[in-house]
């Protein structure tokens, strides 16, 4: 249908339930009608098709809450609220075009008919169970179909490929290639979905589960969505302060400041800078680690002896005995 007026469809009247129905009046209505006329139970017979089509429309609209009030009110109002289907380019809200488009499978210009005879056969999933998923499908009447069996698989992807998100390539036995897309962000031992790839059944194939494991990195560490990394300083950088650059995961360098008297161990974190995925990005935590000079020459040998002369009265251990006692 191009447009339809709900205000000249009696939905209620069409299921035979009362304008203050339940919802598991208007449901036991439905099950008990679609059982009587579903074409693939009345072959040759027109009306049947038309009549289980009202039904359908009908129970589409007084089973969702929000559509059954605006029916109601439209009603209540009586002639003149019209629910157009958009034409072609049309900005109009969907009509009943678009429902009988999602149930039997056809849009503008007529429905689908699929190997049942009747536009692919499909009713709210609450109902599926009433026909076995339809189109004469294997199961037995009031038995639903199932999907095939899924299947699963393995691989093993780069940090960096974590991080930024890949494309793998998994082969079949039979030589079909699989395209597996992952997703910027994923965890080692996260699992992707490839819908549609799974074993065959008599409503379609089940899906693939591919396990992904992300290969450890020598220098970037994960931990949840941050990103920590240790970075040398020297004894000046650290006790004098100063800036540095450090490498971050999109591959460029960040400038960071060093504040005066940084010790080992001490962490800056660069908000924003870690692992970023589609809800949130991570910081980058960067681990200061003071490196002691292994071989003085001998002006660099007398600076530290002045260092530690003009530093004699300051005794970095004081307390520690207290602090030991048992």
């Amino acid at each position: 249908m191009a447009s339809q007026d709900w205000v000249d469809k009696d939905f209620y009247a069409i299921l035979g339930v009362s304008k203050d129905a339940s919802e598991a009046d208007i449901k036991k209505a439905y099950r008990k009608l679609a059982r009587t006329h579903h074409p693939d139970t009345n072959a040759g017979n027109p009306g049947a098709e038309q009549k289980f089509k009202d039904i359908t429309e009908a129970n589409s609209v007084l089973s969702d809450p929000e559509q059954r009030q605006q029916y109601d009110a439209i009603r209540a109002m009586g002639s003149g609220a019209r629910f157009q289907a958009g034409g072609p380019g049309g900005a109009a809200g969907a009509g009943f075009d678009d429902i009988f488009g999602n149930l039997f499978g056809g849009g503008p210009g007529g429905a689908r008919r699929g190997p049942s005879g009747f536009g692919g056969g499909q009713v709210p999933p609450e109902f599926a169970d009433l026909f076995g998923g339809f189109g004469g499908q294997p199961g037995g009447f009031g038995q639903p179909a199932q999907k095939g069996a899924d299947r699963t698989a393995t691989t093993t992807i780069s940090f960096g490929g974590s991080l930024r998100g890949t494309t793998v390539s998994l082969r079949e036995s039979t030589g079909e290639v699989i395209e597996v897309r992952i997703p910027a962000g994923i965890k080692d031992g996260q699992t992707v979905r490839v819908r549609g790839k799974g074993q065959p059944g008599p409503a379609g194939q089940g899906d693939l589960l591919v396990k992904v494991s992300v290969k450890a990195h020598p220098f970037f560490q994960r931990e949840g969505n941050n990103i920590r990394i240790h970075v040398p300083v020297t004894f000046s950088e650290a006790a004098l302060g100063g800036s540095i650059e450090v490498p971050t995961p999109a591959g460029d360098t960040v400038k960071v400041k060093v504040p005066a008297g940084s010790g080992s161990g001490r962490t800056l974190r660069l908000g924003g800078r870690g692992v970023k995925t589609a809800q949130e990005a991570g910081d980058l935590l960067v681990v200061l680690d003071v490196v002691v000079p292994q071989n003085l020459n001998a002006e660099a040998e007398a600076a530290v002896k002045a260092f530690a002369e003009a530093t004699a009265g300051a005794d970095p251990r004081a307390g520690l005995a207290a602090k030991a006692a048992l």
